[in-house]
């Protein structure tokens, strides 16, 4: 029988997809709540493997399988539904299946990145800017990857420009639109509910308190993020929140696509 460990933060951006679907699968899991923008992903409790530590996904939860380390959320959800594959997490056609990996790729790389960054900004630098300089350094002294490492110091430093933050609120803009849009003659991104919705629900939910703008004259987005807010999954997901404001539990990562 397969054994189950699920690191996770606050249920919010990869955290939130992660538990969703481990609840849509139906398996059975240890859940273990992390601070992850305390580091404590890299604290030496959890267990982390090369692809932990380089995940393109940045500082999300880590599913062990037997033993084995496992990153990225849609990777994460794509390995439950195989578990399980009468949880549905992804569509049994072929094209379908494509699509809906198409859609959550361009959700990885081009919402999360922007989403993530003005996440940290507003939420996460003003707690590591008041911790002193030893007690961060020390947070930060076990992250193996360099970039990584590099990019918890930016956030600390509250370092984003102008131009990146501009970016990063075109792709909020750009993705409510294209989810609303998508909205015009169905309930879910493919049709029925998939990872699709948990992936795209985890990173945009959030932005709401911050790019209000975004979410203004889209009916068929309010409708569907009521949808998944109250689907009995996202909420057990929701529920395992530890903060009284869990969508703000960000830490650093994604960083922006440099792959290809």
């Amino acid at each position: 029988m397969t054994t189950l460990f699920l690191y996770h933060g606050e249920p919010t951006g990869p955290s939130l997809t992660v538990l969703a679907a481990l609840f849509e699968s139906g398996l059975a899991a240890d859940l273990l709540h992390i601070d992850l923008a305390m580091a404590q992903r890299h604290a030496g409790e959890v267990p982390l493997g090369f692809e932990a530590n380089y995940s393109v996904e940045g500082e999300g939860p880590v599913l062990v399988v037997d033993g084995e380390p496992t990153v990225d959320s849609v990777f994460i959800g794509c390995l439950l539904d195989d578990l399980a594959p009468q949880s549905g997490l992804r569509p049994t056609d072929p094209y379908l299946r494509w699509e809906m990996m198409a859609w959550c790729r361009w959700m990885i790389e081009r919402l999360a990145p922007g989403a993530a960054a003005l996440a940290n900004i507003a939420w996460t630098t003003p707690r590591l800017a008041a911790l002193d300089d030893a007690e961060f350094e020390g947070l930060v002294a076990p992250i193996e990857a360099d970039d990584l490492r590099d990019r918890w110091r930016q956030t600390r430093a509250g370092l984003l420009s102008d131009d990146h933050r501009k970016a990063s609120e075109a792709r909020v803009h750009e993705a409510t639109k294209k989810i609303d849009d998508r909205l015009a003659d169905r309930d879910w991104i493919m049709g029925d509910f998939s990872l699709a919705d948990l992936e795209s629900y985890a990173w945009v939910a959030p932005m709401r308190d911050l790019i209000p703008a975004a979410f203004e004259g889209k009916p068929r987005l309010a409708a569907w993020l009521e949808r998944v807010k109250t689907r009995p999954s996202v909420a057990r997901a929701l529920a395992q929140a530890q903060k009284p404001e869990p969508a703000h539990g960000f830490a650093p990562g994604p960083e922006i696509n440099r792959w290809g």
